[in-house]
């Protein structure tokens, strides 16, 4: 997939939505625009929820990372919007937490179609749950 999440973060209080953020990497040689995926979230044993879908979106260029955050950067009452140097953010306006709990996967779709998905575990130092490796 072009587009990978490198880190996930969940915020230490549900009430803090902006507190709770994701990094995505664009790792293909294109520039890749993400107007119109869906945001899918899949609590563990759980079908998916579409949460919403990313627009107008934005562009990643080969090479380029984005921090992007769950709440809605005008509420203070959902907390600080967080910021890491060299990236630029962009809110995904949600009113609730995506990663409540381990073995929450977060998935963006297009057409039915997964470009980036990622497991959230609380124990791990970035976020991301190991993949497990099927063998025959």
């Amino acid at each position: 997939m072009a587009l990978v999440f490198e880190e996930v973060h969940a915020a230490s209080d549900p009430k803090k939505v902006n507190e709770e953020w994701f990094v995505l990497a664009n790792q293909s040689g294109s520039p890749v625009s993400t107007r119109g995926l869906a945001v899918i979230v899949s609590r563990p044993g759980k079908r998916g929820s579409v949460m919403g879908h990313i627009d107008p979106g934005f562009m990643l260029q080969p090479g380029e990372k984005i921090l992007i955050h769950t709440g809605i950067p005008g509420k203070k009452a959902q907390g600080e919007v967080p910021t890491k140097e060299g990236l630029r953010s962009y809110p995904l306006m949600q009113k609730d937490i995506l990663f409540k709990t381990s073995g929450t996967q977060l998935r963006l779709a297009l057409n039915q179609i997964d470009v980036a998905k990622v497991t959230f575990d609380k124990e791990a130092k970035n976020g991301i749950a190991a993949e497990k490796i099927q063998t025959a």
